[in-house]
């Protein structure tokens, strides 16, 4: 196995985009979508947090990449309540 970083990042997104395409594509049919949104969001989330992290270098700010944590946080809390909204309305 390979000890370079920037490969291990990106096995880490090869293997998470594939489980994206396996879950939306393979999963629509035997989960509710709701679930399928957030399970799809929340991969998304771990791809966003190894970009911030290996490709732009914040491993080595800790606090930086704890402030970009925190925001990208609560960006995917707010994009997960606007996806949530209409299934609890109907």
């Amino acid at each position: 196995m390979t000890r370079n970083p920037t490969t291990k990042a990106w096995l880490q997104l090869l293997l998470l985009s594939g489980l994206s395409v396996v879950l939306a594509a393979g999963a629509a049919g035997l989960l509710d979508p709701s679930v399928t949104g957030v399970l799809v969001l929340a991969l998304a989330w771990m791809k966003a947090r190894v970009i911030l992290s290996r490709y732009l270098s914040l491993w080595q700010a800790p606090l930086w990449q704890a402030g970009f944590n925190w925001v990208l946080a609560l960006y995917c809390s707010l994009l997960l309540a606007l996806y949530l909204i209409p299934a609890f309305n109907s």
